[in-house]
């Protein structure tokens, strides 16, 4: 019995110790540049770009599968910078991609009747509200993904834009843009 217990042992050793190695020398690495083109991406996991969040579309893109201007959150600074990454012209957006004006959910509490269907919804977690509870949103949270109104069953859920202020205003240019040509 006890011959059978080490023989056991023995074995498992061997094979962890083969399995770490295995693990160790045919590690497969990202595409590191994929990783760079998901960090200038607004990470909103919208799906408005027809990708199912912003890592498989930095994929497709690393790849060359995908455009550089179907990103509405992103803005034209993204494409802008995804041009300059990837060495590509500076496309405006195309197809069925429309910049849309810079938004944020909002919840009418009156008519909310708790469902949680719209904080299931949320990639970002912006929405606070419990069970058969008025929910809100969390306005410096939210990304304007749209993805909350679609599951709402009374339609509570409105997309309100963004007022400009000093403190949302951006240049509309970037700031390279500006430079003269070298």
């Amino acid at each position: 019995m006890l011959g059978a217990l080490l023989a056991m042992t023995a074995i498992a050793i061997v094979l962890g110790a083969v399995l770490g190695y295995s693990a160790i020398k045919f590690r497969v690495e990202g595409n590191p540049l994929a990783d760079k083109i998901d960090a200038i991406l607004p990470q909103t996991q919208c799906g408005q770009c027809g990708f199912p969040g912003c890592k498989p579309y930095a994929a497709a893109l690393a790849e060359g599968e995908a455009e550089i201007n179907l990103c509405p959150p992103g803005g034209e600074d993204g494409i802008h910078k995804l041009a300059d990454l990837l060495g590509r012209d500076f496309k405006p957006f195309g197809g069925d991609t429309v910049p849309k004006p810079k938004s944020v959910a909002f919840i009418d509490e009156n008519n909310c009747i708790g469902c949680t269907l719209c904080i299931q919804a949320c990639p970002v977690d912006a929405i606070v509200g419990a069970a058969k509870q008025m929910h809100t949103i969390v306005a410096a949270e939210c990304t304007g993904c749209e993805l909350c109104l679609a599951p709402c069953p009374v339609d509570c859920i409105s997309m309100t834009p963004i007022e400009e202020t000093l403190t949302t205003w951006k240049w509309k240019y970037p700031i390279y843009a500006l430079r003269p040509a070298p």
